[in-house]
């Protein structure tokens, strides 16, 4: 890094007004481009990290990069393995989407060590000095989205209710939980007090509603418990506040086998294909899409930047403290997808073909 930083240095210092000597300039782009990306990915269980990982890759590749993309099977110790080889390896800057938020705070101590810029990819990294930026989407507005969704939905605004809710949201260890959920609650917490809304199970708070690794067959089991201990008595649930489509599928799994009352709004994230058929029949009535070719995109903007000396784009200072103060962040913004709207911003867009979703 530091040699381009000085060629990049020395080629400004060639420019005199408007005359750029050629030799110097093509010398300094040419060493500028290239150098080894550690992308370091949580798993291949879940859809999206997929799609991440091989979009930043295609993408970076194209620009000239070599790329190390490194899936870690939800395992922390692999991942900190995987990253202490990108390290070990000369790769030039990682980035990062964590297993848990705390658990690479040693590892990246080594990155800092050798001078090696760290991104933390959708998942914040929390308590080290040696995250030099965050990318994500908005996921205080992933939350604040669902909730305002099923504000409409069940018209809280116009309608006394009550009406019978339950929380699914995912991994503790997940910083973005915090903000999924918190942008939820925002939401749903004043019709909550007022009454209109209801929790049965009494399970409210994050880690009363947490889902280890965000398991699909985690949460269908704590949702078949809710619905026998519950609903069972025939009392009818009306909505299900579901952080990502995972957790989502686990709900509308359980509620295949025990649930007969009416169906209830149930919400989503990032319009899995397991889902999609869901949410086209009216089961799942929502679900956050995150374009991940949309973040893998700021992100290579982000690494190209970097690797030529200079700063990554941000339009965020001030919403993510990882422990050690705030980290320069891009936050993209994601929108809602329906049976209404679906064709138009999964479809027409190329992200998916027809086909894949029935």
């Amino acid at each position: 890094m530091k040699k381009k930083l000085v060629s990049a240095m020395l080629c400004a210092a060639m420019i005199t007004g408007t005359v750029v000597v050629p030799s110097v300039a093509v010398k300094a782009e040419e060493e500028s481009k290239g150098g080894v990306i550690g992308v370091a990915m949580p798993t291949q269980d879940l859809q999206r990290w997929n799609q991440d990982g091989e979009n930043m890759k295609a993408e970076l590749e194209a620009k000239g990069y070599e790329v190390d993309l490194q899936f870690a099977g939800n395992d922390v110790a692999t991942q900190v393995s995987q990253i202490e080889n990108m390290i070990a390896n000369g790769d030039q800057l990682l980035v990062i989407a964590s297993i848990e938020g705390d658990s690479l705070g040693t590892v990246l101590a080594q990155a800092k060590e050798n001078d090696i810029p760290v991104i933390a990819y959708d998942r914040l990294i929390m308590n080290t000095d040696a995250v030099s930026y965050y990318a994500t989407f908005d996921n205080y507005l992933v939350g604040k989205t669902q909730g305002e969704f099923l504000v409409d939905a069940l018209d809280l605004e116009n309608t006394d209710g009550p009406y019978n809710i339950e929380f699914v949201t995912g991994d503790p260890g997940d910083n973005n939980v915090n903000f999924f959920f918190g942008g939820a609650m925002d939401v749903l917490q004043p019709y909550i007090d007022e009454g209109k809304l209801v929790v049965p199970s009494g399970q409210m708070t994050k880690d009363e509603v947490a889902t280890a690794n965000w398991a699909t067959e985690t949460a269908q089991a704590r949702f078949e418990n809710i619905l026998s201990s519950y609903y069972a008595d025939g009392t009818n649930l009306d909505a299900v506040l579901a952080s990502n489509d995972s957790t989502a599928l686990g709900v509308e799994n359980a509620l295949a086998a025990n649930y007969t009352g009416e169906y209830p709004v149930i919400t989503g994230q990032d319009c899995d294909i397991a889902n999609m058929p869901n949410i086209i029949d009216g089961k799942q009535a929502m679900s956050v899409f995150k374009d991940t070719r949309t973040l893998a995109s700021k992100v290579v903007e982000m690494v190209d930047a970097i690797m030529q000396g200079g700063e990554a784009p941000v339009n965020d200072t001030e919403s993510y403290d990882n422990g050690t103060g705030i980290i320069p962040s891009y936050l993209c913004e994601p929108v809602a997808v329906t049976a209404d709207n679906y064709k138009e911003l999964l479809v027409d867009s190329g992200y998916y073909t027809e086909d894949q979703l029935q």
